[in-house]
């Protein structure tokens, strides 16, 4: 399983970088995790996305951040809120520092900077506002296979 790649701590310093990227914005960011891809990388994060009903959120401003390891692909989604908000080419930046730890091995790590930095880009969008409610999990999503 997806799950067996990362111990609980490794699973606990993802959710505190899920927190901390939220302590910056109203937007929510959730993690899934899978080994294998067997279609378009972007077409099974717009499924994911659907599945983990992160449309649903109130301002619309839910990000996927997804994760195929054994295929080395991965993908981060914005809702509608979002992508009506920001420039084309938005997520680029997560992307690259993603990559930076991916090409290494290190999932982890590219997991909690993207987290971290799709955190101060929705902060300039979508600043948290008092009150806020954590309207996602924090934890990470997995996939069966």
């Amino acid at each position: 399983m997806a799950k067996d790649i990362f111990t609980e701590a490794d699973q606990q310093q993802i959710r505190e970088a899920i927190q901390e990227a939220e302590s910056n914005t109203s937007g929510e960011v959730k993690i899934h995790i899978e080994r294998k891809l067997k279609e378009d990388v972007m077409d099974r994060a717009s499924y994911v996305f659907e599945q983990l009903e992160l449309h649903k959120t109130q301002l619309r401003n839910g990000v996927l951040i997804y994760l195929a390891f054994e295929a080395k692909e991965f993908a981060i989604l914005g809702d509608i809120g979002i992508n009506q908000k920001v420039p084309e080419g938005f997520w680029d930046s997560t992307s690259l520092t993603m990559l930076e730890h991916f090409k290494k091995g290190d999932f982890k790590g590219g997991l909690i900077a993207g987290a971290k930095e799709a955190g101060l880009q929705l902060k300039a969008h979508f600043p948290y506002q008092k009150g806020d409610i954590n309207e996602l999990s924090d934890d990470i999503s997995f996939g069966k296979n």
